[in-house]
């Protein structure tokens, strides 16, 4: 018979896996793959951020904001009268991004007579006189029916704006829209 050696010993015990362990293993993995899936779905939606660049947005929106789009929204749902938009100009994907508001929307048709907006031949509701009268109502003077996926934009300083009153821009397509403006962070002074 083999003798037992005197004193203290040390050995390793040999580690079982458990069903418990394996099971807790796992379901670490499947929620630390879900979180990474939410926030990439999160980064892809949200992430997008420009810089404004001029002044056709004041007061909401003043040179240099840092806006972030969602870009998931208006797949899911239509581009409404009244939001702020983030576009390319007919669709040129090489220029910068125009930040503008949704005035028209399709099936509307826009004129700007004596310095007012007309939708439908109905004045643009403007209860806080934010807008100014427009000096150069541009090509929507004898009035624009907007076509299917076209949207009619101006900025908010409507002085100061190059927006779809201009021939260059015009009406909008939904194909040049990127993104509905959902957060702006004021530019340090």
């Amino acid at each position: 018979m083999r003798k037992k050696p005197e004193g203290l010993t040390f050995y390793e015990k040999k580690k079982i896996l458990s069903r418990e362990l394996v099971s807790e293993i796992l379901s670490w993995a499947f929620y630390t793959i879900v979180a990474i899936a939410v926030a990439w779905l999160l980064v892809v939606a949200f992430g997008h951020s420009i810089r404004m660049v001029g002044s056709a947005m004041r007061p909401q929106i003043e040179n240099g904001d840092k806006l972030l789009l969602d870009r998931v929204t208006y797949r899911v749902s239509s581009v409404s009268r009244g939001d702020v938009i983030a576009f390319y100009p007919n669709g040129n994907t090489g220029t910068r991004l125009m930040v503008r508001r949704v005035i028209g929307i399709p099936g509307d048709t826009v004129k700007i007579v004596d310095g007012i907006v007309y939708i439908n031949d109905k004045q643009e509701s403007d209860p806080e006189h934010r807008y100014a009268l427009i000096a150069d109502p541009g090509i929507a003077a004898s009035g624009i029916t907007l076509e299917e996926k076209e949207y009619f934009v101006l900025g908010d300083m409507r002085n100061g704006s190059e927006d779809s009153r201009s021939a260059d821009i015009g009406p909008i397509t939904y194909d040049s829209i990127v993104g509905k403006i959902w957060h702006t962070f004021r530019k340090e002074s």
